[in-house]
């Protein structure tokens, strides 16, 4: 398949994406919970910019870089999506031995379920966040959620990463932003692309919604509602030419992409501000009922 891949088929998917960013910032999905249809919906793969292609599903995003050494895949989508995103990956031109490293963001089952396949499939080393090392290794989200969380298959972690620790394969570096609070080891990722001559700054961010978090009396992660606020103001302050976020709707990547629109240095701002209003009510909410 080109990586020029057409977008006329993903028209859908992109006008979906408003309401499904409002319902994934109020409200995870708990274990006795139907997933959305878009988490496990196949989209075909397409290139986003310099050596990135999307090799998610329509509602979950996975990032394939390439690089002459081989490739990294950032995330890997709900467990049931294993076999899609290995097709997704070779279809971009990858055999899946190819992939030798996979980051992971954070330790959700939306975006860990599928890793623990995928490396085993590939071999690649798995990275995340230190703070998310030992739930992913038991298969579970970590800290106390309102909501029954879902296991999935656990996750072997090669390499836990800490603020600003690097990973370099075939000359294409990324570096790793702590920016904990939606999980203790949420790590957002950056690189630095050329595109028709001009230097680009990628960020991939981690999620930065509450999504079901406890903020007030939280016993496994006491230091959540200062971990989130240090993220705003870490994710706030980054450049970012392009944001490609781990739930896609977030950023409109599809969208973007099929319009040739992903360049937008203020996007990122926009996303914190309103992640950081939708935190400031989820707190107040809280207070009020834990003092009720």
């Amino acid at each position: 398949m080109s990586r020029g891949h057409s977008f006329a088929s993903f028209g859908g998917i992109c006008r979906r994406a408003a309401l499904l960013a409002v319902l994934l910032s109020a409200a995870p999905v708990a274990a006795d919970t139907p997933d959305p249809a878009n988490w496990t919906q196949p989209i075909a793969p397409f290139h986003l910019i310099g050596p990135i292609d999307y090799v998610g599903s329509a509602g979950i995003a996975a990032y394939l870089i390439h690089t002459p050494a081989g490739a990294i895949l950032i995330d890997g989508t709900p467990e049931p999506n294993a076999a899609m995103i290995r097709q997704h990956i070779e279809a971009m031109g990858v055999p899946i031995h190819g992939v030798k490293w996979i980051f992971v963001s954070h330790a959700h089952f939306d975006h860990a379920g599928a890793v623990a396949a995928l490396a085993r499939d590939s071999g690649a080393k798995v990275a995340a966040g230190a703070g998310d090392v030992a739930a992913l290794e038991r298969g579970r989200s970590p800290g106390e959620v309102l909501y029954t969380p879902r296991p999935y298959p656990p996750v072997h972690v090669d390499r836990p990463i800490r603020d600003g620790d690097r990973v370099t394969l075939g000359g294409v570096t990324l570096t790793a932003r702590a920016t904990p609070g939606h999980t203790p080891g949420c790590t957002s990722w950056t690189m630095q692309v050329r595109e028709k001559g001009r230097p680009l700054a990628i960020v991939f961010p981690c999620s930065v919604s509450v999504a079901g978090n406890r903020l007030v009396g939280n016993k496994a992660y006491p230091g959540i509602v200062g971990d989130f606020r240090r993220s705003f103001d870490r994710l706030g302050a980054m450049k970012a030419d392009v944001v490609l976020p781990a739930h896609p709707e977030v950023a409109d990547v599809i969208g973007r992409a099929r319009r040739g629109a992903l360049v937008d240095p203020a996007l990122l701002g926009r996303i914190v501000a309103k992640s950081r209003a939708d935190f400031a009510t989820a707190l107040q909410k809280q207070q009020k009922t834990n003092h009720d």
